[in-house]
């Protein structure tokens, strides 16, 4: 019998690529404890699979993911606690300890690229977990928020963490304390997205498909790289550049990249089974 949480994610995977559905259709993809649960089983899932290459989140229906569900929030407004079910099917060491942050991070804790592709809505912890991705891909009348200051609260699913990375911490700090909503054509503006598309799944699909075709290895590695920029000392992340570069030259799917480009012919690569550097 399929475990009712999985019903809150889909996920296929084609040729080296993830497609990963919020599958709630009927409420907008709104969280509740069987949809976190879902989203970390399945971030847990791929992260393990060696011969995942990308990843594409989107959501089905008519949207992204609205948030929390609205059950939660008139639990909150008669005093009644409101948690996401602990999760601990697997042993986890990393810095998101609590549900909500680990449904989001679980996706920058990937080491393969993840696209979100984001339509219709993204508010409050669906936004949180687009962050999540490296790549956000929005249709232009898409509508973004970081909406919990209007029900009283703070972005506690790694969001306040997150967002300053990317829009600036003045920017971070006025969309968290109004709780506006920007369109896609903003959010690309001001960074929070990385592209508008009218279509941002099949946009997002075909960008996953063209990394998957290169050397997994490098991908791997290059973000490994770009997570460490800004996190760790300038000389630290030399020296990993060179401990990257020197594992890559000469290994098997970087001579078959230099073979290919040679002889004019897409590549062939393997994957090595290499898991997500602690």
């Amino acid at each position: 019998m399929t475990d009712p949480a999985e019903q809150r994610v889909s996920c296929t995977v084609t040729e080296g690529v993830a497609d990963v559905r919020l599958d709630r259709e009927a409420k907008l993809n709104a969280l509740d404890p069987a949809m976190a649960s879902a989203l970390i089983t399945t971030g847990e899932r791929l992260r393990r699979d060696a011969g995942v290459r990308a990843v594409v989140v989107s959501g089905n229906g008519r949207a992204f993911c609205a948030g929390l569900d609205m059950s939660s929030f008139q639990a909150m407004a008669v005093d009644e606690p409101v948690r996401l079910a602990h999760h601990d099917e697997h042993p986890y060491t990393g810095p998101a300890r609590a549900t909500g942050q680990r449904a989001a991070y679980v996706w920058a804790e990937l080491p393969v690229p993840v696209i979100a592709a984001v339509h219709g809505v993204a508010f409050g912890g669906g936004l949180q977990i687009a962050l999540g991705a490296d790549i956000r891909v929005v249709a232009p009348d898409a509508r973004l928020s970081v909406m919990e200051i209007r029900w009283g609260l703070v972005p506690d699913m790694t969001g306040s963490q997150l967002l300053p990375e990317l829009v600036g911490r003045d920017v971070a700090k006025e969309l968290t304390f109004t709780g506006r909503i920007v369109t896609g054509e903003e959010a690309a503006r001001i960074g929070l997205a990385t592209k508008v598309a009218d279509d941002p799944r099949k946009v997002a699909l075909e960008l996953a498909a063209e990394i998957a075709g290169k050397n997994p290895d490098a991908i791997r590695g290059a973000k490994r790289l770009l997570d460490l920029a800004g996190r760790t000392e300038l000389a630290d992340g030399f020296a990993a550049e060179q401990r990257e570069i020197g594992a890559l030259i000469g290994s098997p799917n970087q001579v078959e990249a230099v073979r290919g480009n040679l002889e004019e012919r897409a590549p062939v690569f393997t994957d090595s089974g290499e898991q997500a550097r602690a």
